[in-house]
């Protein structure tokens, strides 16, 4: 057994770890890649030690040598000319001091110890390394400190540090100062001094204590540093910041701002060395927009390369004293931040893990702010430098270009740049090295990048202060006052620079050597602030959403809108596209335009650069959509506007605009200088636009004629200017018609039309009788009467040419009006009607059409008086459409005639007739007034109407419509008395209808007559229906007659209609001595069946044939439906049990609704779940029982049976025989028949074995047990012959599966008991007993078999078919039960398929047997073959011991015809070739693509056996002719089907589409297939659940016939006689074809579902080439039963050998 950890442990011994010292501190050094990181890390440990000053020697060897007393040659102090050069001098010595807080003894310990950082807090040392740097120069360095000392040496100068500490003598000069002493590896040059000195000046920036610095060079001193810091002044937080970061791990409490002044004083000897750092110039490549704020800032900068400019040779200097001090000085402005910090728990306890010391609660976060002022400054010190070097304060400079000099100060400068233009300093968490952020720990990460998000909020303050402070200056200054001049314009280009310059300092660029750092900070800076962001406009400091791009376009009209001054914007482009790529800096939008526009009026040049704006967008975009902002533009626009003659100012909206001139349309000056309407726009602004422009723009038509004399004719004219009033001024009237008349010709008729019309009745027409309208006016040649108004013109102008014809137009007369006419003669009395019409008709040609019209209206005409009739009175005078010619037939109907008198004779077809004709004179009376005569009280009157109307029907009235005169009496009905009259609606022409109360025509009436009147035959169908909701037959006679009559208007009625009659109470039956009405559909037909059990529950009745077929029709039937039946029994299913007499018909009526279950309502049968209508019975026992103690004792005959009637889930299925027999006196229980346990279960009826609970208990099991391999053994050589006889279901677990070692096991134990447990209807039963065999699962697992000592086979069976199917019968188990206790002679007799079982005996005696000859070849000699085959023969008889003899095959069988006996070409490797399968399922879905759910494959029957393959001796290939033998074989054994009917998994296997075992099903179909017919050759089968089977040939005809057109192509192909191919057709399933003993299948359903739309197109390649591969599968079946690799060989070399043919096949298809 292993030992356990613990216990190798304990008998462990321990040994060091060992570090190489050495090599550990050179790879730490190693990351240390930055310059100056020994006085970097010293001078971060000369701050925390709270020093004041700091100075650094560099040292010679001569030098140290003489400040130790050796003897060396004195150099004379004070002579430049002798001094060294610093850039090659060599040093030995470096030494460092600061006067800070002296080492501790803690410090002294931890300075021996490698990587154990500072704990406090508050200092900048984390790791613990720093000190170590010093070993990158030195070896052995030497710590002083107060009056102590510490050296470092490598013992032995291996690789193990050790370190030595002692006291300093009392004289030591040392006190007060610590002192790192750093003797060279090698000496060197000292760095560059001007370079040194310039990064003192940037180190000592941020430094909290340290205020000087001072480098010496032996005893020179190169340079002196000091510091001086003003007092803080607190900030405003700017509103609306967030000042809490992401996580809120950070908040900043305050910001406070710090002047600061750093002086150097610096040895011209430093300048003389030179640098090696020049300034860096940016390069930046153009911006480009993105959608991301910052993602901009990083896409635009991230091309910026610094790059060094080349370094310009040193310029000639004056000869000067090397050894003297230069001054220079700098001042900055810090801001700083107050932040406090919160961490949780988890994430301060890993900082503290990676860092050594608890991350500080309140920190500072400082930022050098440039100034703009500070920055020029510093500039111009920069230019008046003498050196090349320029200032040694460079590195403290704004980096305006992002070239990467603003530096991440933590505690001094990093590797890591800000990314904006200054400086930044606070506590992050560096790397070990301190180059730069640490963002790749998680947790340092998250510390980091907190308080990166402050450093962004921090410069966001700075920046918006810096805008605040230029708004009130900017405020302070007013340069947008209207008194701005040059002078302001200069102040505000001060404040452009100004903010520019923030603008650029706080442009966040790349970031190096981590961009994350400048990204971070960058969205910080946005996102604290939300959308809002100041920016300078030229309105001053806005907000960035009031601040516009500027855009020339807009300059001339928009003067005061804020926008984005052209410096800023290219002054700081970076900025501005990352505002613009947010969308917080926006374009001039139309909103913008329409706010300014609101806000002024504009002048002239500006409403014309405003139109001009509006015309040039018109062009560019589609105008449609402008056009809903088009009318905001017009309501906000207004113009002030001079009069040029006047010079007075008008103000005019632009939406009151309406139209415009067209200067190019030459209009006089009386147009222009006139009055014009104020909806026109100003000609001063229209002539800078184009007629196109301004019409496409703009809603403004161009001003016409037709406004100009609308103009004049309107009210702001007329009767307000009389010198332009053309009613009242001849003059200016003649001038109008003149201006009209000269482009009259060249006037639109529309234009014409309408400037006739607004002058046509305005007195505009200077006539010799003053002012006329058109109509009063004449021309001179007008010669009847001589007191006419002629026109005139004040000029005494002619009336001819253009003139003439505009006042023709305008109708001026040129011959006397009719009226007057009329007024003078007709009135009178000198004229008669005659005489009248005479002249009239001599004058129509000269007549107008206004004329005419006006004539028609005229009451001119007279009615003629009847004879005997005097009336003196004056004769009132009609039109002529009030008038009838003068004829007899009208004087008989009473119309009112024309006045034609006695002197002339009236001809219809004279030219004055015709004239009256022409006005209207009637010729006959129309059809209304027609009809009213019709049923007129003058009987006489009425007659000769009707008569006249009888005789013009066809030729005058054929628009006669009864439907208009449903309210008019004048047709005559049939009545015992006087005439009556009835509508043409009411009245009918069938005398039937009669009987049932309506008017029917009068017998007088001929025929014809009849149809001209257009009477009904019949009343319509709506006016029966509505007939018979009022009033329903009297008694079954009556009702006799009207439904016989209605029969014969079946037709007639909607399906609505005949639904609703069929819900009218109108059918009389008897109940007893009392009548009552029912409707239709509840009652049914026939007298006979009153005596049947259904006449007591429905009403049946028989009123003869037409009258049934009515009600037929309304929905009577012939018989109750199985839905109407239903409701019957749930409306009282106890009086439905009664009126049954028993449980018998009771259960008949059950069985019909099962049988029909589809034909019930989803409702009915949602109720039927709910009542108590199944009947369920209860095994109660017998008295004279009562003293058997067991229920196993009980015989049938022993129990007393109870019905009752309970609802669905109160009834149990007895599928459990032995739990029934145990509780079946505690439950009632279906019927025991297969239809009526599934219609209970589909109610809700629940199954007794899933109500049933088992517990199994056992005793130890019997290990190796041989009963359980011997069952196990029995039960999978059975099982196919019992699941093959089990058709009516699918098994759950398969064959294949079961066969699985795993999967079925079996294991005896000595007992077993099964405790059973019921819970039903609320209680629960329980019951004991011992059992011999139990099968269990537990979810997925193995089918487990117990078996006890006395295991029984019908237990087994039974046990085992609880698992095998959902819903197992008894009779299950006696089948299994059978076939598991039966040897298989007695089966094969019985018969059963046995022959599978004795192959596979016969297979596993033959492998026995080719086992032991391969064992005694291997040991015996080639030439000694009579041992081999005696070896052979003893295992065959070994092998034969032990298997069960062959059973005879004597007795009656039951097997199908086989191939014919000539044996099977043997076949050697039986496996196709790979190769060959995928070249024809490669072809196959070439030619014929799977549909998207693949279909079943056909198979052929089970019980057919496969050809006998003859073992063969030969080795090798097989040859392809003993292939193609076998594939002939195989056709040859297709055959003819001769039954029938096939009957349900008879000699039938099915194939499914897709299934988890194999490829085919075994479990049978669910119905049997019945013949129907032939067509061709082909029979055509049906499943017997098609409902109308006779009638599938007709229904599918075309379907079938272009079917059998493919299969008959296949035959030809495959050689097959069509006899043997045929068509079945199934509703529902997978079943495509299958192969039944030979004779070949094939389902209508699929090929109509996938091939038949194609083959109707005339597309019959893909059916062809599909069923020629479905066909090639069955073929296959013939040869192999099983789908497996010997069926795949036949399947693909059958499909290949007849290629050829489908390929000519599918070519002529």
């Amino acid at each position: 057994m292993a030992a356990s950890r613990d216990q190798l442990w304990a008998g462990g011994h321990d040994e060091s770890v060992e570090v190489n010292q050495r090599a550990l501190i050179d790879k730490v050094l190693a990351r240390y890649s930055g310059e100056f990181t020994v006085f970097r890390e010293l001078l971060q440990n000369s701050d925390d030690a709270q020093s004041k000053a700091v100075e650094i020697h560099f040292e010679t060897q001569d030098y140290v040598d003489r400040r130790h007393g050796k003897h060396v040659q004195d150099v004379p102090e004070g002579s430049a000319v002798d001094l060294p050069d610093l850039k090659t001098t060599p040093v030995c010595q470096w030494t460092f001091k600061n006067n800070g807080i002296l080492f501790r003894d803690e410090d002294w310990n931890r300075l021996k110890k490698i990587a154990e950082g500072n704990p406090d807090e508050e200092k900048i040392g984390a790791f613990g390394v720093g000190f170590y740097s010093l070993f990158s120069v030195t070896e052995e360095p030497f710590v002083k400190s107060g009056n102590n000392w510490m050296g470092f040496y490598w013992k032995d100068k291996k690789d193990q540090l050790f370190a030595r500490r002692g006291t300093l003598p009392d004289d030591s000069t040392a006190n007060g100062w610590t002192s790192f002493e750093m003797g060279l590896r090698e000496p060197t040059p000292i760095p560059i001094p001007f370079d040194f000195t310039r990064f003192l000046a940037s180190s000592i920036t941020f430094m909290t204590h340290l205020s000087e610095i001072s480098v010496y060079f032996n005893d020179k001193r190169l340079a002196r540093l000091t510091k001086a810091s003003g007092r803080p002044k607190e900030l405003t937080i700017p509103r609306g910041l967030k000042s809490s970061s992401p996580r809120g791990v950070m908040t900043v409490r305050r910001i406070s701002s710090t002047s600061l002044h750093i002086k150097a004083e610096i040895m011209r000897w430093v300048y003389k060395s030179g640098s090696e750092k020049p300034q860096l110039v940016a390069k930046t490549k153009p911006v480009k927009e993105g959608s991301f704020l910052f993602s901009l800032f990083t896409s635009f900068a991230g091309s910026s390369t610094p790059q060094r400019a080349p370094t310009p040779l040193p310029p000639q200097e004056p000869d000067v004293n090397l050894l003297t001090y230069a001054d220079t000085s700098v001042a900055l402005s810090v801001f700083s931040a107050d932040i406090e910090s919160r961490l949780e728990k988890k994430i301060a306890a890993e900082l503290y893990r990676s860092t050594k010391k608890n991350p500080p609660t309140k920190l500072k976060y400082e930022l050098i702010y440039t100034a703009k002022d500070e920055y020029d400054a510093s500039v111009k010190e920069d230019e008046s430098q003498p050196h090349s070097t320029g200032s040694v304060f460079q590195g403290l400079r704004a980096d305006l270009e992002g070239v990467g000099s603003a530096k991440v100060f933590i505690g001094h400068s990093t590797a890591q740049t800000t990314g904006l233009g200054g400086h930044m300093a606070t506590r992050f968490i560096p790397t070990v090295e301190r180059e730069s952020i640490d963002l790749m720990d998680r947790n340092v990460a998250i510390w980091n990048r907190e308080l990166l998000y402050a450093g962004g909020f921090l410069a966001r303050c700075a920046y918006e202060l810096e805008l605040s402070n230029i708004a009130e200056m900017w405020k302070g200054a007013d340069v947008s006052g209207p008194s701005a001049d040059k002078g302001n314009e200069e102040v505000k280009s001060w404040f452009q620079r100004r903010a520019l310059h923030a603008l650029k300092f706080f442009t966040f660029h790349p970031s190096t050597p981590s961009p994350e750092v400048s990204r971070l900070m960058g969205e910080a800076f946005f996102a604290s602030g939300g959308r809002a962001f100041p920016l300078l406009s030229t309105a001053g400091v806005k907000d960035v959403s009031e601040v516009r791009m500027p855009d020339k376009t807009f300059a001339t009209f928009l003067k005061h809108l804020p926008v984005l001054p052209e410096d800023v914007l290219s002054g700081a482009e970076p900025m501005i596209t990352a505002l613009r790529g947010s969308g917080q800096l926006r374009a001039i939008t139309f909103d913008d335009v329409l706010n300014e526009l609101q806000k002024q009026a504009l002048t002239e040049e500006e409403i014309i650069a405003c139109l001009r704006w509006w015309t040039d967008l018109s062009q560019q975009a589609d105008p449609s959509q402008l056009l809903p902002i088009r009318s905001k533009l017009l309501a906000a626009a207004v113009m002030a506007i001079k009069d040029p003659q006047t010079h007075m100012e008008s103000i005019i909206p632009l939406h009151t605009i309406r139209t415009f001139i067209n200067v190019k349309r030459g209009y006089p000056d009386v147009v222009l200088n006139g009055p014009l309407p104020p909806t026109l726009l100003p000609v001063q602004i229209s002539r800078n636009f184009t007629l196109e422009s301004l019409s496409t723009a703009f809603p403004w038509s161009e001003f016409s004629l037709v406004d100009w004399i609308t103009h004049l004719s309107g009210p702001l004219v007329l009767g307000k200017d009389t010198q332009h009033d053309i009613t009242v001024s001849p003059v200016w009237s003649e001038k109008t018609l003149n201006v009209l008349s000269r482009f009259w010709p060249s006037l639109p008729t529309n234009s014409k039309t309408k400037i006739v019309a607004m002058l046509k009745d305005k007195k505009c027409i200077p006539t010799s009788d003053g002012m006329k309208i058109p109509e009063d006016s004449y021309f001179s040649n007008a010669n009847i009467f001589h007191d006419l108004p002629v026109v005139t013109f004040p000029s005494g102008e002619a009336i001819k040419g253009n003139i003439e014809k505009l006042l023709e137009a305008l109708d001026v007369r040129r011959h006397v009006d009719l009226q007057v006419v009329f007024n003078r003669m007709v009135k009178t009395n000198a004229w008669t009607i005659p005489d009248l019409a005479k002249y009239l008709a001599s004058v129509r040609s000269d007549l107008s059409a206004d004329e005419m019209t006006k004539l028609k209206m005229t009451a001119a005409f007279s009615t003629e008086i009847p004879e005997g009739v005097h009336d003196d009175k004056k004769p009132t005078r009609y039109r002529a459409r009030q008038l009838y010619e003068p004829l007899e037939i009208h004087r008989q109907l009473g119309l009112p005639l024309i006045d034609w008198g006695k002197q002339v004779k009236w001809k219809s077809n004279s030219t004055e007739a015709k004239f009256l004709f022409e006005l209207g004179l009637q010729r006959y009376p129309p059809l209304d007034v027609l009809i009213d005569l019709c049923a007129h009280e003058d009987t006489q009157i009425r007659e000769t109407a009707l008569k006249y109307f009888l005789d013009h029907a066809h030729t005058k009235y054929g628009d006669y419509e009864p439907a208009a005169y449903a309210a008019k009496y004048f047709i005559p009905i049939k009545t015992n008395g006087k005439p009556t009259f009835g509508t043409p609606l009411t009245v009918f022409a069938n005398p039937e209808w009669a009987e049932l109360g309506y008017q029917v025509v009068n017998p007088s009436l001929s025929p014809d007559a009849i149809t001209k009147l257009k009477l009904q035959q019949h009343p319509p169908a709506s006016i029966l229906v509505l007939k018979l909701s009022e009033s329903q037959p009297m008694d079954e006679k009556q009702a006799a007659t009207w439904f016989g009559i209605l029969a014969g208007r079946i037709s007639g009625f909607s399906a609505n209609q005949l639904i609703q009659m069929g819900q009218l109470r109108i059918v009389p039956v008897h109940d007893g001595a009392e009548r009552r009405w029912l409707p239709p559909k509840q009652c049914y037909f026939g007298s006979g069946a009153k005596d049947k059990f259904h006449s007591k529950l429905f009403v049946f009745v028989d009123f003869g044939g037409p009258a049934n077929s009515f009600l037929s029709a309304c929905g009577t039937k012939r018989e109750p439906s199985v839905d109407e039946v239903a409701q019957i029994l749930m409306n009282d299913p106890i009086k439905f049990y009664k009126l049954a007499e028993g449980p018998d018909n009771y259960l008949n009526e059950l069985r019909n609704l099962a049988v029909n279950r589809r034909l019930l309502s989803s409702t009915t049968f949602q109720l039927m779940k709910r009542t108590p209508i199944l009947l369920g019975t209860c095994r109660k026992p017998l008295k004279t029982q009562e003293k058997k103690k067991k229920i196993e004792e009980y015989d049938e005959e022993d129990w007393d049976l109870q019905y009752d009637l309970r609802r669905p889930d109160l009834i149990v299925i007895a599928d459990d025989t032995h739990a029934h027999r145990a509780f079946g006196d505690a439950i009632f229980t279906a019927p025991q028949e297969d239809i009526l346990e599934g219609f209970y279960a589909e109610l809700g009826s629940r199954r007794l074995s899933s109500l049933v609970r088992e517990d199994y208990y056992t005793t130890a099991e019997i290990k190796g047990a041989k009963i359980a391999s011997e069952i196990r053994h029995l039960i999978l050589e059975r099982l196919p012959l019992f699941l093959y006889e089990h058709t009516y279901t699918k098994t759950r677990l398969s064959l294949n599966w079961l066969s699985h070692e795993s999967n079925f096991i079996v294991k005896t134990f000595g007992k077993l008991s099964v405790t059973k447990s019921l819970h039903h209807d609320g209680k629960t039963y329980s019951r004991t007993d011992d059992t011999s065999a139990v099968a269990k699962r537990v979810g997925n697992g193995p089918l487990q078999l117990w078996l006890a000592g006395n295991a029984q086979v019908d237990m087994v069976a039974t046990s085992l078919n609880r698992f095998l199917f959902d819903a197992p019968k008894a009779h299950d188990a006696l089948l299994f039960m059978t076939i598991l206790s039966t040897d298989l002679r007695s089966l094969k007799r019985r018969g059963y398929n046995v022959d599978r079982i004795l192959r596979q005996q016969q297979a596993e005696r033959l492998a026995a047997e080719e086992a032991a000859r391969a064992k005694f070849h291997n040991t015996t000699l080639v030439s000694d073959k009579s041992d081999a085959q005696s070896v052979v023969s003893t295992a065959t008889a070994v092998s034969d011991r032990d298997r069960p003899s062959k059973p005879s095959l004597d007795g009656p069988t039951n097997t199908p015809p086989q191939v014919p006996d000539k044996a099977l070409v043997p076949i050697a490797n039986a496996g196709p070739p790979s190769s060959v399968r995928r070249s024809f399922q490669n072809l196959k879905h070439r030619f014929a693509p799977a549909p998207t759910n693949p279909g079943p494959s056909p198979l052929r029957g089970a019980d057919a056996p496969p050809p006998k393959v003859h073992t063969s001796s030969q080795q090798g290939v097989t040859p392809l002719s003993n292939i193609s033998a076998n594939i002939d074989l195989a056709i040859q054994a297709c055959q003819h089907e001769s039954q029938g009917v096939l009957k349900n998994r008879e000699e039938m296997i099915r194939v499914k589409e897709s299934l988890d075992e194999g490829y085919c099903d075994v479990v049978g179909r669910a119905g049997n297939l019945i013949t129907i017919g032939e067509m061709g050759s082909f029979k055509v089968y049906v499943s017997e659940e098609v409902p109308q089977r006779g009638d599938l040939m007709q229904t599918k005809r075309d379907a079938l016939a272009r079917f059998i057109h493919i299969a008959k192509g296949l035959s030809r192909v495959y050689n097959l006689s069509e006899a043997n191919l045929h068509i079945f057709y199934d509703l529902t399933g997978p079943l495509i074809a299958f192969n039944r003993n030979g004779s070949l299948f094939m389902n209508l359903r699929f090929y109509e579902a996938w091939h038949d739309a194609d083959v109707s197109r005339g597309d019959l390649k893909t059916a062809t080439v599909s069923w020629y591969f479905t066909l090639a599968h069955e073929i296959a079946h013939n040869l192999v039963l099983a789908h497996n690799s010997e069926h795949e060989f036949w399947f693909s070399h059958i499909s290949q050998k007849y290629i050829e043919g489908l390929v000519e096949l599918v070519a002529s298809a």
